[in-house]
């Protein structure tokens, strides 16, 4: 498992723990968060979608990434768009630092791109 996949798997784990967080609160069950789970977990089994094998990350247990997706899908689509935007932050932040590596040449460029990225890049 590379660097990548860990800080990946590290992000999803966060956000589907906040998830399930969700399901009890003040001292009871909250039965719309029971619902958006079920038809997220719904949606992701009758789908097959799962959001690890789309990010390449293998699973020893088959069903753990349409699960995983399911649960962050009950979420809704902005939390699935911020999500895959952290997600592509960590990528993009990942293959500069492997061309400042790589490449000591272009590291003005690699520091440029990761600077755009974050919002902290001055023109």
């Amino acid at each position: 498992m590379s660097i990548l996949s860990l800080m990946v798997v590290a992000l999803i784990s966060e956000a589907v723990w906040e998830t399930l967080k969700m399901t009890w609160q003040q001292g009871k069950i909250s039965i719309d968060r029971i619902g958006a789970l079920v038809i997220g977990l719904v949606l992701a089994f009758v789908t097959g979608l799962d959001m690890l094998k789309l990010l390449d990350i293998s699973s020893r247990i088959s069903p753990i990434g349409i699960i995983l997706t399911g649960i962050l899908i009950s979420r809704g689509s902005n939390f699935i768009h911020d999500l895959l935007g952290s997600i592509n932050n960590i990528q993009v932040s990942s293959r500069a630092t492997n061309n400042i590596q790589e490449n000591p040449r272009s590291n003005s460029f690699a520091l440029t791109e990761i600077k755009k990225k974050k919002g902290t890049y001055n023109t």
